[in-house]
């Protein structure tokens, strides 16, 4: 069994020990938060009884082989590191961290200790995508653009379940992560290219609820990717590929073509939900001794670009 500690009680946390009951080669030791009393109401219902208040104590455990970190984003790169310095190996939500400078100190800290370092870029698990995926490595398909809308509605510091938290999301080092790893996973080429353009930052939040960016592959595909937190329904992020041979279109775990036809998925996984996938891969990745999908290094160039289009945001805000 590999043995974890589930870092972090919130809407993601509850995701992950959901799929991880499925994982057969995997056993949830603990659940550690900022206060017992949260990791008791996300342990309790899925019959956990160890519960702790400590990263630091439960980094030192020996009973402990790896850590899933479902933390505030600005956490994350800080105790990746400290996950893998303390000899355990990680996963780590998306974003694996809010700079380009910390991204890359993650990266050194994995290759430093060797650990498995994965991060949950979860689009590159789920059936909808693979099938994709699998079309395009069978020849049969080949990217030309993608066009790709991730919409909410976000007034307030709330989780996935509606639940109020203490940290601020962001669309560009959280939600476009998602889109821009995707987008050079799926097309096989790195961004070489990119432009952004945001609204009005909200005056609570401090952030901007709008943005709008293009991307272009050095093999010529171009990308247009459409964030809002200001959008009332319908919600989620929609992905249309737009190929040589075809148009398909991912809504959530569903797979259409561009004339609304559905795809059989049944076939694609053992189970319909990504972050069960995910959690998967992370377990056959530590018992194999090999590299994960969506590793660190492979995700990192994803950073890169951000970096590059939030330095483009601060020199646009030294022109206003």
């Amino acid at each position: 069994m590999v043995r974890i500690a589930l870092v972090g009680a919130g809407a993601f946390g509850e995701k992950h020990l959901i799929g991880l009951k499925n994982v057969p080669d995997a056993e949830v030791v603990t659940i550690v938060s900022a206060s017992k009393e949260e990791s008791r109401k996300l342990a309790a219902p899925h019959g956990i009884a160890d519960v702790s208040d400590s990263y630091e104590a439960t980094l030192a455990r020996e009973d402990i082989d790896a850590v899933i970190l479902t933390t505030p984003t600005q956490m994350h790169a800080r105790q990746a590191i400290m996950a893998m310095d303390a000899g355990k190996h990680v996963e780590v939500e998306i974003p694996v961290a809010d700079s380009w400078a910390d991204a890359q100190a993650v990266m050194a800290k994995q290759q430093e200790t060797g650990r498995i370092c994965m991060v949950g870029h979860t689009r590159r698990f789920n059936p909808s995508h693979r099938f994709v995926k699998s079309r395009i490595d069978a020849g049969e398909f080949n990217i030309q653009a993608m066009d790709v809308e991730t919409f909410f509605f976000r007034r307030t510091n709330t989780n996935a379940k509606g639940e109020p938290r203490s940290w601020t999301d962001h669309l560009l080092w959280h939600h476009a992560a998602h889109t821009i790893d995707l987008f050079q996973y799926m097309t096989g080429g790195k961004v070489v290219a990119a432009n952004i353009l945001q609204g009005p930052k909200h005056p609570d939040l401090g952030i901007a609820m709008d943005q709008s960016i293009q991307m272009k592959s050095d093999k010529g595909q171009i990308l247009t990717l459409a964030l809002s937190f200001n959008n009332d329904g319908p919600l989620g992020t929609f992905f249309r590929y737009i190929g040589d041979t075809g148009t398909y279109i991912a809504r959530y775990d569903d797979l259409v073509t561009g004339r609304e036809e559905p795809v059989d998925l049944s076939t694609v996984a053992v189970s319909n939900n990504g972050i069960e996938l995910q959690d998967r891969e992370f377990v056959a990745a530590i018992k194999e001794g090999r590299e994960p999908k969506s590793s660190i290094g492979q995700v990192l160039d994803c950073y890169r670009v951000i970096g590059e289009l939030a330095a483009s945001l601060e020199m646009q805000d030294g022109w206003s």
